[in-house]
């Protein structure tokens, strides 16, 4: 069978890096395995991104909205709930900012990592793909970029792999040369 994840493991937490949604969605329904998508562009906080999890994905009303209920609504419920034939999970657009730092961001893969082991163990596969969001200046406050070059577009959250995140910088080399 042709799909995107025919190179990926059957039970990973991975950065969506070069993988869309919607050909994850495809893959998830050639397979006939669940498709769980939640977009968390709009968090800031924690409480936040598990109420946005709990909402996207449908979790029950008595979900607690923390880490241990998370795990618990990703794993024993949903085992007891018949046999499963695998998952396909998507978090885009995990926060960067000071209210969930790196500390919580890494929590919260943890959680998914538990979830694959769990998963694992039980021989079903679940692969889950994360992207993290930058938020940017608004535009109309100073830059830091030279003249004469093209603005960059700031005003929006943008989505950024591990590799895009390494490749630009926050130190703009040429603000800092010129400042020398």
């Amino acid at each position: 069978m042709d799909t995107p994840l025919r190179n990926v493991r059957s039970n990973i937490v991975q950065s969506i890096r070069a993988y869309s949604v919607k050909d994850l969605q495809a893959c998830a329904e050639q397979l006939g395995h669940h498709f769980l998508y939640a977009n968390l562009a709009k968090a800031q906080s924690k409480q936040d991104v598990l109420e946005l999890i709990a909402s996207q994905y449908t979790l029950p009303p008595h979900f607690g909205k923390n880490f241990d209920a998370l795990y618990d609504c990703m794993t024993d419920l949903v085992h007891k709930s018949g046999p499963q034939t695998g998952f396909i999970v998507v978090l885009e657009h995990i926060p960067a900012n000071s209210k969930f730092d790196k500390e919580a961001r890494e929590q919260l893969l943890d959680i998914f990592r538990d979830v694959a082991d769990y998963w694992s163990d039980r021989k079903i596969p679940f692969r889950c793909f994360y992207s993290f969001s930058v938020a940017r200046s608004p535009r109309g406050e100073e830059s830091a970029e030279g003249e004469g070059e093209e603005p960059m577009p700031t005003d929006k959250i943008v989505d950024v792999s591990p590799m895009a995140l390494r490749m630009s910088s926050p130190f703009n080399a040429g603000y800092w040369m010129a400042a020398a």
